[in-house]
């Protein structure tokens, strides 16, 4: 359950760190819930850390390439496009590449949208810098829960052996 929940952090959608929490909390009410205070302590942090990460960096990569109000709403819908499906350039793929295309294709119309008096060539320059941005700061993002949850997962592996628990 620990290594899906290592899997899980890394790919979107896929609640990684709270099956490690989860686990936690199974192992407490397996055995003896002193021994599994440090694993209950890392996994609830690495919980909120990377749910705020998660919010965070696809901001936070937005703000890094200077995209608008406009481009972080399109990049939302996108988001949501791409993870159903709805997107027209993306009939094959499923909602793994949707999540990543989305968001950009929908920073990128955001941006477009948003009212300037900037030559067009500019504009869709800025747009896909926009779009880049916001999915360069998500999969940064990914990769940091990745290191965290691997990290929790290598708590609990050590707290939890010595039970018969372990990583299953």
């Amino acid at each position: 359950m620990t290594l899906v929940g290592v899997v899980g952090s890394v790919v979107p959608v896929m609640p990684g760190p709270l099956l490690i929490l989860g686990a936690s909390i199974i192992a407490g009410f397996l055995y003896d819930w002193n021994q599994v205070t440090v694993t209950l302590v890392v996994s609830s942090v690495v919980l909120v850390m990377c749910f705020a990460i998660e919010q965070l960096s696809g901001i936070w990569g937005a703000q890094k390439a200077g995209a608008s109000h406009w481009g972080q709403i399109g990049s939302i819908f996108g988001l949501f496009l791409g993870f159903f499906g709805l997107l027209p350039a993306l009939p094959i793929g499923g909602p793994l590449l949707g999540l990543f295309f989305g968001p950009f294709i929908g920073a990128v119309v955001g941006e477009l949208l948003y009212p300037r008096q900037v030559p067009m060539v500019d504009r869709l320059k800025i747009s896909v810098k926009a779009g880049v941005g916001i999915v360069l700061g998500s999969v940064i993002g990914l990769i940091i829960q990745g290191l965290l949850s691997l990290f929790a997962a290598i708590v609990f592996a050590t707290t939890t052996w010595h039970l018969g628990f372990g990583i299953s």
